[in-house]
């Protein structure tokens, strides 16, 4: 080779460094992907990672293995609509009016004046998409794409509002605005999620993206691909929850083929607890106190594992207690971003937590069940004002309740006679966190 030829072949050599240099400083300066994946009526005993021996989620447990594991992570509501409000907006959802589950019928939803997650994120150029159940209203103006999400695919509501005696329509799948089938073939809604995610994902791999998917499963009716049907040793429930943890693989290896692992935070979770009276159909809250539907343990703290490779230590389990109106503030933070004004949320910055380098900046958490403030957190502390509530066709009445969550993770031992001070201080600030709200917005149904 003459000299000129080997000064030519050393220059483009030299270029093409410099590129893979350009291009390796852009991808590391590029703000960081999101990927929120949120499970339905998911019970807190319901994964390997918490214990669980008859469903078999090896993806779920390896993502745990790779990343952080929760075992005080909240929802802010043991119900669908409020938990998804809470999510999204990162505030508690009697801000929002949002307090109640809406149905086919109902003619509310997220009002434009909230500030949701993927509006934040928009902001500072984000992708954004929602694949899988939304339940913030079904009407054109309520749903994802008039509120910040660029993509929506999936059902409006949960997959039970079906019923033809309430005069609910059949179940329609959406992309948009539009509905592509009706009724939706719910037996490949997972598996169609999952695609639809895959797809959105290499698409956008060349900037910042948000995908929010909130599966259909576990919800009743239960429904799994031919694949899965029989599989598991815990029936049905068992079989839906192994193809949500394969759809979790899909998506990893997603990543892993597309060079986005670095650069990706992927959270799982789930709305609320366990729909205990579905038996077999419905999950278990491990050794937490009763499930969906209630502010007890059960129904409210959640399964959550977070992965970042290279940036959140592996194998790493945390006690500090979060919740999920504190993603939403997390996200924005990490993307550069900041919400200020009447919309600024409740959740707190939990990025220290993730990174190991400091805590929560407090362990402050209020519980609703609809429009009522039920209960309240802080510390180990968990207490209950007087309530009652209607089981099973009979109306309970419970006292004041006080109790250690450290030392009894079962809500066993009362000890509001016990500890009286405490009783009262935390009774106090639920009465003061009551006055700061001002006017709230009448619920939403």
């Amino acid at each position: 080779m003459d000299s000129m030829a080997t000064r030519f072949l050393g220059i483009l050599i030299a270029l093409a460094a410099a590129f893979a240099d350009v291009e390796a400083t852009a991808t590391e300066h590029r703000p960081p992907n999101f990927i929120l994946i949120y499970a339905d009526d998911l019970g807190y005993g319901d994964l390997g990672c918490y214990g669980n021996t008859e469903i078999a989620t090896p993806n779920l447990d390896r993502m745990a293995a790779e990343g952080l594991r929760f075992t005080s992570f909240y929802s802010c509501s043991p119900v669908c609509t409020p938990s998804r409000a809470g999510l999204l907006t990162g505030r508690y959802p009697i801000r929002s009016g949002l307090t109640h589950v809406l149905f086919p019928y109902s003619k509310t939803g997220i009002e434009d004046s909230e500030i949701t997650l993927a509006e934040a994120l928009k902001e500072k150029g984000y992708a954004t998409a929602c694949v899988g159940k939304w339940h913030l209203g079904h009407l054109p103006e309520f749903l994802p794409t008039q509120h910040g999400f660029d993509q929506y695919y999936g059902i409006p509501y949960s997959n039970d509002m079906h019923v033809a005696e309430r005069g609910d329509p059949p179940l329609p799948l959406m992309r948009g605005t539009e509905i592509i089938e009706q009724p939706a073939d719910q037996d490949t809604l997972t598996r169609r999620y999952t695609e639809e995610s895959i797809r959105f994902i290499t698409e956008n791999r060349d900037r910042p993206f948000f995908l929010y998917l909130p599966h259909t499963m576990v919800h009743v009716p239960l429904h799994v691909s031919p694949e899965f049907a029989g599989k598991s040793k815990r029936g049905l429930y068992g079989d839906a929850v192994e193809e949500v943890d394969w759809s979790v693989g899909r998506i990893l290896t997603a990543l892993r083929e597309l060079g986005l692992e670095e650069n990706t935070l992927v959270i799982f979770t789930s709305d609320n607890g366990p729909w205990l009276i579905k038996k077999e159909h419905g999950g278990v809250a491990g050794p937490l106190r009763n499930g969906k539907g209630t502010v007890f343990e059960g129904g409210v703290r959640e399964p959550c594992v977070v992965r970042w490779p290279g940036k959140i230590k592996a194998g790493t389990v945390t006690h500090e207690a979060a919740m999920n109106v504190d993603l939403f503030p997390t996200f924005v933070a990490l993307a550069g971003g900041t919400v200020t004004g009447d919309r600024a949320p409740d959740g707190k910055d939990i990025s220290p937590v993730f990174f190991g380098t400091g805590k929560r900046a407090d362990q402050e958490f209020f519980f609703y069940h609809g429009s009522e403030l039920r209960a309240h957190r802080s510390g180990p502390w968990k207490y209950y004002r007087p309530f009652k509530e209607t089981v099973k066709e009979k109306e309970l009445e419970h006292p004041e309740m006080l109790f250690n969550l450290e030392a009894d993770l079962s809500e066993t031992t009362n000890l509001a006679d016990k500890q009286p001070e405490i009783a009262a201080r935390l009774a106090g600030e639920m009465t003061e966190f009551e006055k700061g709200l001002g006017a709230v917005p009448e619920s939403k149904r």
